[in-house]
């Protein structure tokens, strides 16, 4: 990740001593990591479960900072006595937040037919095999009750032939014609090529952001990234036991 490895590039040296001792330690700890990363875009510094730790938010990333601006941590920070992770609730909220800024006008949806148990977001590439495979299965991700909302993440980039087809289906029409041929599409069938304003290029950003590395990716209501494809019953017995406060099993 672009963080990480500007992080590397300064070999990990934030600063050699406190800064501004006197100043707030979110002050310090900015100017510690600006000082390491000029252009970072910091969005956020606050206290961690552990005393002395700040969280730092850089887009959808999340780094740990002592109180002087001298250490960075590089990990997660788990309860070893509750066995719970305490940094992923966190980012989760942050992917849910970002999805929620892109909006469902930016989405081809897929209804269930019946009543909605569960939501999802589907970081989709039209030639992806295994995304393919799910959309295949949209009627069964319905009849679980699961709505799912497609946005592009074509693998190959800017002007592949994964790109023009997302763009071609993102024009063809309403979101019922959309829904059509992203099912065209996703089938091998041929559509027709057409250009309009559309959102690939913002959706592809946005998964670089969220940290988006292969096709389908997952990211349920909570936030939660799941990598890869999962079949409709067993998605549905996890997303029933997320929002049940438990892990399916």
């Amino acid at each position: 990740m672009y963080f990480r490895r500007s992080l590397a590039a300064a070999t990990l040296m934030l600063v050699t001593g406190a800064l501004f001792a006197a100043a707030p330690e979110d002050a310090t700890i900015r100017a510690a990591l600006v000082k390491a990363v000029p252009d970072i875009k910091i969005d956020s510094i606050q206290p961690s479960p552990i005393k002395g730790l700040y969280e730092v938010m850089v887009g959808s990333e999340i780094m740990y900072v002592t109180a002087d601006g001298r250490y960075y941590v590089d990990g997660r920070i788990v309860d070893l006595n509750k066995r719970e992770d305490l940094t992923e609730p966190r980012l989760n909220g942050v992917r849910k937040r970002l999805l929620d800024g892109l909006g469902e006008s930016q989405m081809v949806i897929f209804d269930p037919p019946g009543e909605t148990k569960h939501t999802i977001t589907v970081f989709t590439d039209i030639d992806c095999g295994y995304c393919r495979k799910l959309h295949s299965q949209i009627a069964d991700y319905g009849k679980e009750g699961i709505r799912v909302r497609y946005v592009f993440f074509p693998r190959a980039g800017k002007g592949s032939p994964a790109y023009k087809e997302a763009i071609s289906v993102w024009c063809a029409g309403d979101a019922a014609a959309r829904r059509t041929a992203l099912t065209d599409a996703k089938a091998g069938k041929p559509i027709a090529e057409k250009t309009c304003d559309n959102p690939v290029d913002a959706e592809m950003a946005l998964g670089e952001k969220l940290g988006v590395r292969g096709t389908p990716a997952i990211v349920t209501e909570t936030g939660e990234m799941i990598g890869g494809y999962v079949e409709p019953t067993r998605l549905a017995a996890k997303l029933a036991g997320d929002a049940a406060g438990a892990p399916a099993r």
